[in-house]
Parts: structure tokens; sequence; C-alpha cells
């Protein structure tokens, strides 16, 4: 990442330059998105040209041909001689087929990430299992190219200068809802594992190996209740619970707000700079919370002038999302600084950051929260979100959205604990702002074969920023989770705060010596 005066420039190996119409998003549902994994979005986005058979394609990023095609499923099961779905999939094929009755199913986050499009950050993380087995990657219903639910809404520009306050969520919700071609009742997670069901068996797989992150691993923890005879093992990074509603979320954000604040004090440098940061982030709350601040900035991808009106929702927004990985976390210190001296430049350019990069089909994510996490939020619950800004905020949105997407609640056995004797690795980040270590312990209460590592300097998706290649790898190939150590997590691989708009904080001596990179660049170096 480049850092040009206070305009911050994605490079393109993290995040694609968005054109006009990839801008648009449905800004109330990015707001308020529960999980919104992070971790692929910000690898980049895949373009993929799929044949409405088994064929090959080529995926943006990587130079493989793959297998690809598609299978035709009901849109209801209930009534299958109804409208039908095309199941888009695709194969990364093993680079010795060793185990060709075996794959590892990756399943992408949101919900309402598209799997194919991510599919070199997959490639990427699952390289040493794609070794010897198929990684295979589906487009759940209502994302990617599986009829995908998408709600148009305002442009970059436009998202700017909006006062959320102004935002009428209910007739949004009906706009988005009236412009998509769908039952949405039928886009839940259950119904879209039986289209995985088909896909693996049109394939010809007897085995699957499941990775799951953040919303995937809701997926795979259905997997495991309703298919587990087709199951090898099962890997669950950011672990959703299925005994958790989503919208818990807000304690995850509070949580790791206080763990960066904690971080910056105990680093001598960043308290340095940034002595009075939790000073600095109440000070800003309290201003927006009473009023929203415009002035005119300069938009972080063309230097054009801007009108920014800097709400309180927007600053949470992008500070929650920032979060979610290592090299934009280390830029928060500085962007909240900044906005306690009311210049929202840096504040803007995360949110920029973060607005494009999502990847979230919001019509399929407003099916599954609906109907799986908001319905089953209890009164009690309810009245402790009051003391939570975010979880407050999304069950407000969500009590104006749900009732008009009108899709069935799950029914009371959805929120049971997974019993399992699976061989199963469960992954929690120490920084996650999603998913806490918590969800982690709390997901493997009836799991009679599994071990949970926890990576004391990871934030959202483990398996990326660490090891976990070797650990996946070595648990698909002994089918076992005989000898797995996490020793390799332990290594340090903290990002070093930025001081300023183009320098991180200096290394010790003894690791500059190690590092042959300019460390006025936003590159990934390690912290003392």
């Amino acid at each position: 990442m480049r850092i040009q005066g206070m305009n911050i420039m994605p490079q393109a190996n993290i995040m694609h330059t968005a054109s006009d119409k990839e801008r648009q998003t449905q800004l109330a549902l990015w707001l308020l998105l529960p999980l919104a994994a992070m971790l692929f979005s910000l690898a980049g986005h895949a373009e993929t040209d799929t044949a409405p058979t088994n064929d090959t394609c080529y995926v943006d990023g990587l130079p493989d041909r793959l297998r690809c095609g598609f299978v035709t499923v009901p849109e209801n099961y209930a009534h299958p001689e109804g409208r039908q779905l095309n199941i888009h999939y695709a194969v990364l094929p093993a680079i010795k087929p060793s185990f060709t009755k075996e794959a590892l199913l990756a399943i992408a986050g949101g919900p309402g990430q598209s799997a194919i499009e991510n599919a070199p950050t997959f490639d990427r993380m699952l390289s040493k299992v794609r070794q010897q087995r198929d990684i295979l990657l589906i487009d759940q219903r209502g994302t990617g190219q599986s009829n995908l639910l998408q709600c148009e809404g305002e442009g970059f520009e436009g998202a700017l200068s909006l006062n959320e306050d102004d935002l009428d969520i209910a007739s949004e919700t009906q706009k988005c809802l009236d412009g998509l071609d769908a039952d949405v009742s039928q886009y839940g997670s259950e119904i879209a594992l039986k289209d995985f069901e088909a896909v693996r068996a049109h394939l010809g797989y007897d085995k699957l190996h499941v990775y799951g992150i953040s919303y995937g691993t809701r997926m795979a923890q259905l997997y495991m209740r309703h298919y587990p005879q087709v199951l090898a093992t099962v890997t669950l990074d950011g672990v959703v619970p299925m005994q958790q509603s989503v919208l818990h979320i807000g304690d995850a954000i509070d949580r790791a707000i206080g763990l960066l604040l904690d971080d910056c004090s105990s680093n001598a440098l960043c308290h340095g700079q940034f002595a009075d940061l939790e000073q600095d982030l109440q000070q800003v709350n309290t201003r927006l919370a009473q009023a929203p601040v415009s002035s005119q900035v300069r938009d972080p991808l063309t230097n054009e002038p801007l009108t920014l009106v800097m709400t309180r929702a927007k600053f949470m927004g992008a500070l929650r999302m920032a979060m979610y990985t290592p090299n934009i976390r280390a830029l928060l210190p500085h962007a909240i600084h900044q906005a306690a001296q009311d210049n929202f430049q840096a504040i803007m350019g995360l949110y920029a950051l973060t607005i494009d990069s999502t990847g979230i089909a919001a019509g399929m994510h407003s099916s599954v929260v609906c109907g799986e996490d908001w319905q089953r939020f209890s009164q009690v619950e309810r009245q402790q979100a009051e003391q939570n800004y975010f979880t407050r905020e999304m069950v407000d949105a969500f009590d104006l959205s749900c009732p008009i997407w009108n899709v069935p609640a799950v029914d009371a056995e959805f929120s049971a604990p997974i019993t399992s004797n699976i061989p199963t690795l469960v992954l929690s980040g120490q920084l996650d702002p999603a998913t806490p270590p918590s969800w982690g312990e709390m997901a493997m209460a009836q799991l009679s074969n599994a071990k949970h590592f926890i990576a004391p300097y990871a934030t959202h998706g483990v398996a990326y920023q660490s090891c976990g290649n070797d650990l996946i790898a070595q648990l698909v190939s002994n089918n076992s989770l005989d000898g797995l150590s996490d020793d390799c997590l332990s290594k340090d691989v903290r990002r070093n705060f930025y001081l300023n708009a183009n320098t991180v904080e200096a290394l010790p001596a003894a690791k500059q010596a190690l590092s042959s990179t300019s460390h006025t660049e936003a590159q990934g170096v390690n912290h003392d």
C-alpha cells in the first residue's frame, strides 16, 4: 500500500480500482453488514468466463486453466418443476492428482461473497493442499454467477455526501426487493447446502475436506450436521457458532477497538505520537453523535474534490472494517488522531477502501440474516443491545428491513451446537473484530475430535495471515489432528503502526538489519 500525502491508494494486488458501476453499493446494508469478511475481497476480485457445461475457464489473477460449469437445481426444492437455478462451480485442479475422488471445498464468507471471484486468494492460501487434491469453489445461490441477488444504491461520491440519518431504510429495502428476480425465501443456508451436495455428486467426489471462513463456517457446520458421511476433515476459520446470532458482532467490535487502543498504548512510539488516542476516539464519537461534519476532501482514487458528510455511521463503519486486516488496522491511530483535529481525509480513505471491497451480494445477505439471525434475537438480547452502538444500529436497521424481506425463520434446532467426531481444526484470531476466540470456544462445545488454535497476531482469517496453509495441509494429508501443533502461529507478524501519513514506526536495530525494504512504505514488516 502506498501513501501519498493524505490519500490512501491501494496497490493493484491488494484491491482493484473500482469502476463507477462496481462502486455502486447499497449504503444502508454496507454500514450494517454483520460479518462482511474482508479477507478475500481485499486480496483482489476476479472475472470468470464460465461455460454452461463442464468446460474450462480462466480466472483473473490465475494462469491456470480451471474446470468449470454449473448444475441446474430447483429454486424451491419443494417444487422441483418450478423455476430453475444454475449453480456455478470452478475446480482448481490438483498439481499432482493423487486423490481423484477427494477435493477440498472452500466456502467464502459474507454472507454474500462469491467463492469463484476469490479463486486467486484460495489458491494462494491452500497451495499445499492443492499439490495432491482439487480445490472446489462454488458460488452459493444468490452470489457471483449463481443468480446474483445484488442491490444497487448510491455511488461512491453519493455515499460520501449522504447523511445516513436521512436514509429511508424501509424504502431502500423495498426498492432492492422489487428489483430482484427471485423468491428471496429460498436463499438461506440449509437450502444452499443442497446445491453444494448436488455439485459434489455431479463432479463425482466421494469425500470432501471443507474449509470455511467467517459465514462460510456456518455452511461448513451445517455440512457436518446434514452430510457427515461425505466429510473427511473440516477447518473453521473465524467461527460463527450455530448457537450465536451474528448480530452479537457488536461486542466483538468493541473488544477489537479496546485491543487496538491497548496495543497503541503499550507501544512506546505509538503512544508517544498518539498519547491520548482513547480520548481522541471519544471526542470524535461525541461530536459526530451530535451532528455530522461537512468538509471538502479529495477522492482517494481520482484526487477529484468531493464533499464529505462525515457521520458517526461512516466513521464507526470505517473504523470497524479497517480492523479486519493488519496492514489497514495499522493506519487507525493516525486516522483517529487526525479526525480529532477535524481532518477526516484519512478516515475517508479507509472508508473508500472498505466500501468498494466487501463484494457482498446484499440481497442474499438479507435472506440469510433475516431468516437465521434477526428472528432469534431475543428481547433480553435487544435490551442488552441498547448498550452497544453497533448492535443497536444493526438491530434497528433489520427491524425495518426484515419485515419487508419477509423470509421465514429457521427452525429452533438450527441454533443447536454441532455434534461431531469429524477431525476439525478451529482457528481464531486474537485481534478479530468479527468472530473472537470466545466464539471458537462456543463452537467447540460438542465437537469431540477438534482442536482450537488462537493466532495471537491475526485478525479475521487466520489461514491467510499465518502458517494456516501448513496446518490445513497437514490435517488434510493425515485425515487426523494427531501431531497438529499451533507453535507456528506464535511467530510475531504484527504490523507497525503509522506515525503519520507517510511512515511507520521504526524497527529495532536487529530487525532493521534483516530487512531490505524501505520502511517508509506500508509493507508487511515485523513489530518488536
